[in-house]
């Protein structure tokens, strides 16, 4: 994993392909969906695109993440795409800027036009692909392991380098997030980013599947129950994407032990979830202990281990 090589070649492709949009245009712009857009996503299952913010700053929140990814550049190429998951998750516990792109006004005004007025982020997880890398999604619900519902949870994928079908974007099938949800096996692939290669057990019928490429900046929406996947990088440029869980204060998660999570927009009624004051400043890896417990608690609710 040749993250410096990457870093150079992500920040010139963001600058190179993002919108030609400046800030005072970005804001002129309604993030929040239309009436019609928000009964797209109900029949759909997904959204996108929304520009949340321009080409200099995704560039700039990409070299943040670059960087954060060369401090641990040895250790990390010698593990599974799975066994990055500490390193990569939760990280809007101790790293401030990445909260400011959590609770981006932006991105919060198009969640609220799916949840409503109060929201939460219950996790987040960085999904990087460097040129050549084989590491992939397999075809997947999240709403079949993740333990939440009702099913107010809505997942915004957001692109800090330009995702295109080349280098790996984001693959959906829409309105698979109706019930019911598909069977689903655990298959421990050494190339499968998710934690269990988890994939349908069932054939997916691809000729459906969508593809949802963005620019620099830009995110998508998708629903806890479709059926969404992504492909290995078979470009020359990084694919650089936080994909960020946010859930409205009445989910309930359905392991022994309350997750941690931030309050973003809004209020708690419902004290589900322990709520937690965000990061005022950046921290290492492994100094925040409010990190180590909110990655702790996640593996006891999604991988209790088997009796």
């Amino acid at each position: 994993m040749a993250a410096r090589d990457a870093g150079a070649a992500s920040l010139e492709s963001i600058m190179k392909h993002s919108s030609r949009e400046t800030t005072s245009v970005i804001q002129d712009q309604v993030a929040k969906l239309t009436t019609q857009q928000q009964q797209q996503y109900r029949d759909r299952g997904y959204h996108f695109p929304v520009r949340a913010f321009d080409g200099t700053e995704a560039a700039e929140f990409c070299e943040s993440f670059l960087r954060y990814m060369r401090d641990k550049e040895e250790t990390l190429k010698h593990l599974l795409p799975r066994e990055r998951l500490g390193f990569l998750a939760e990280t809007h516990f101790f790293l401030h800027w990445v909260y400011r792109l959590v609770s981006h006004p932006r991105v919060l005004d198009a969640v609220e036009s799916v949840l409503g007025a109060n929201i939460m982020v219950w996790n987040s997880h960085w999904f990087p692909k460097f040129p050549g890398d084989r590491a992939y999604v397999s075809w997947h619900q999240d709403a079949t392991y993740w333990g939440l519902s009702p099913a107010n949870v809505t997942t915004a994928w957001i692109a800090l380098s330009e995702s295109t079908v080349e280098n790996g974007c984001l693959r959906v099938v829409p309105g698979t997030h109706k019930p019911p949800l598909l069977p689903q096996r655990e298959t421990y692939a050494a190339d499968n980013m998710l934690s269990r290669g988890q994939e349908i057990a069932v054939k997916v019928d691809e000729a459906t599947a969508v593809d949802l490429p963005l620019y620099a900046g830009e995110f998508s929406l998708h629903h806890i129950g479709i059926v969404h996947g992504s492909g290995p990088n078979k470009s020359t440029v990084p694919r650089i994407g936080l994909a960020v869980r946010y859930i409205s204060p009445d989910v309930v998660q359905s392991g022994a032990e309350r997750d941690l999570v931030l309050l973003v927009r809004g209020k708690d009624d419902y004290r589900n979830f322990e709520v937690v004051d965000p990061p005022q400043l950046d921290m290492t890896y492994g100094e925040s202990p409010l990190h180590r417990e909110a990655l702790e608690r996640k593996v006891r609710n999604l991988m209790p281990k088997k009796q």
